[in-house]
């Protein structure tokens, strides 16, 4: 098993946490986590990827162990998490790479994707949508009604998703064996989202959802020109981001390997095995 190191560099005076492992002069694989959680998603992921890359795994601001400085001090945007993130990279010595992104991480890696293109090599998509077809309507409704008329009604919609039980459900919803799903991964999250001042900041966040929507296009028509190689490795069950977002890749990457599983949101926490062993089968392909 690899060693995987834990770090904290400064980026604009804040900290940005970090995990890594693998040879420093080996293909870059950045790990770009989701909605509620940190690169704590990939614990289990890095050393067993480590061998064939240098896998770097930040937590954004606002999550996990990096800096969640008030919404005074910090601008909760994707664009301000994606300046981040790319001032991070400088910083690590990464100038090219290939992108894991799980749910906010997927706008966070297009933004990286239009604003340096040469820079991405690769992509893998596990659950992070990039598609109009993949929201799921009843989920999104109530994100979409707040981003258009936001009151203090639609703001407490949103604030459901801060709670235990819709953290819960995110690691459980689609999962045919729940055993199989360890307690600690939610509770690790709900931790974290119960910081001082973390709930302004991820209802920011949510207001600002809607800005992902106008990438999409953008973000198409340059997988379409690139052509890079792209694998949808997706929870099937997922009731946030269906499955047709998987599908949908081959729009614009007719070449896109399009792997649905039996799970949902998370499927590392349930489908490890085989996730690791369709990544690794995909990366031998070119």
């Amino acid at each position: 098993m690899a060693r995987v190191h834990h770090r904290t560099v400064s980026i604009n005076g804040l900290d940005v946490f970090y995990r890594e492992a693998g040879p420093q002069d080996a293909p870059v694989l950045l790990l770009l986590h989701g909605y509620p959680t940190s690169s704590h998603m990939f614990r289990h992921l890095i050393p067993a990827l480590a061998d064939r890359y240098r896998v770097i795994a930040p937590d954004h601001i606002g999550f996990g162990r990096s800096s969640a400085p008030s919404v005074e001090e910090f601008s909760y945007t994707f664009d301000s998490l994606a300046t981040v993130t790319h001032a991070f990279l400088a910083t690590v010595g990464v100038e090219r790479y290939t992108v894991y992104v799980q749910d906010y991480g997927a706008p966070i890696a297009w933004r990286l994707a239009l604003w340096e293109p040469a820079a991405v090599e690769g992509i893998i998509s596990q659950n992070g949508n990039a598609y109009e077809e993949g929201f799921v309507p009843e989920f999104w409704a109530p994100l979409w009604a707040h981003a258009e008329t936001p009151t203090a009604e639609t703001e407490s919609a949103l604030r459901f998703a801060l709670s235990r039980e819709a953290i819960e459900w995110q690691y459980t919803h689609g999962v045919p064996d729940v055993t199989t799903i360890a307690p600690e991964a939610w509770e690790h999250d709900i931790a974290q989202m119960s910081r001082p001042g973390v709930d302004h900041a991820q209802l920011a966040l949510f207001a600002d959802y809607v800005t992902n929507r106008a990438l999409y296009p953008k973000l198409q028509d340059w997988m379409a020109r690139s052509q890079l190689p792209v694998l949808a490795l997706w929870g099937a069950n997922d009731e946030i981001f269906g499955p047709d977002g998987a599908r949908a890749f081959r729009r614009h990457a007719p070449h896109a390997r399009i792997e649905l599983l039996d799970a949902g949101h998370f499927l590392l926490e349930s489908h490890f095995d085989e996730a690791v062993a369709i990544i690794r089968d995909w990366r031998g392909e070119f």
